[in-house]
């Protein structure tokens, strides 16, 4: 599989965007499984920000939050029963942080909706800071695990060659007679 190049990762700039760069190509089947939840959650939380942006139905955008509570739910779910090399890396337990702080963003944004709450138009806002925060850390996570699973991966260097004594005492003379 292609590295993704950076330039790529710019055209990033909805969060539909996100859900259809994550069916793209895939390493592996953990890999394929993870970026078909990401996607899902990716979906969810595109329609929730439509609705919340485009309409002034509070019932049927609390609807959306909700299903996007289950989403989020049964993604953290999945997490959980991801293979030890996801769970090795780093980048995975930044990634569950990011993901709980946006499943309480979430259920924020759901009681300020339910109450009516003037403070709701912060609480979306922060929401959707933290589901543009969370997506990143994922597709973080997904590239270094792609690329850890990748023995030819560009992001990794060959081990420096170690130059015996001999080597070193020839290019001391080749630079010698120049």
């Amino acid at each position: 599989m292609p590295a993704t190049r950076p330039s790529q990762l710019l055209t990033l700039q909805s969060f539909g965007d996100i859900s259809r760069f994550l069916r793209e190509g895939v390493a592996d089947e953990d890999s394929r499984q993870l970026r078909d939840s990401l996607g899902a959650l990716s979906m969810q939380i595109d329609e929730a920000v439509r609705a919340r942006r485009t309409s002034t139905d509070t019932t049927e955008i609390t609807r959306r939050v909700v299903a996007l509570s289950h989403c989020a739910r049964e993604h953290q779910l999945f997490l959980t029963g991801l293979g030890s090399a996801w769970h090795a890396l780093y980048e995975f337990g930044a990634y569950q942080r990011a993901l709980r702080d946006l499943r309480n963003a979430i259920a924020d944004w759901q009681q300020m909706l339910e109450r009516r709450s003037t403070r709701e138009s912060a609480s979306f806002d922060h929401f959707e800071l933290l589901a543009w925060r969370t997506l990143g850390e994922a597709l973080l996570l997904v590239d270094m695990y792609e690329h850890q699973s990748d023995p030819l991966s560009d992001l990794q260097e060959a081990p420096p060659r170690k130059v015996s004594a001999l080597q070193r005492m020839q290019a001391w003379l080749r630079r010698l007679r120049s």
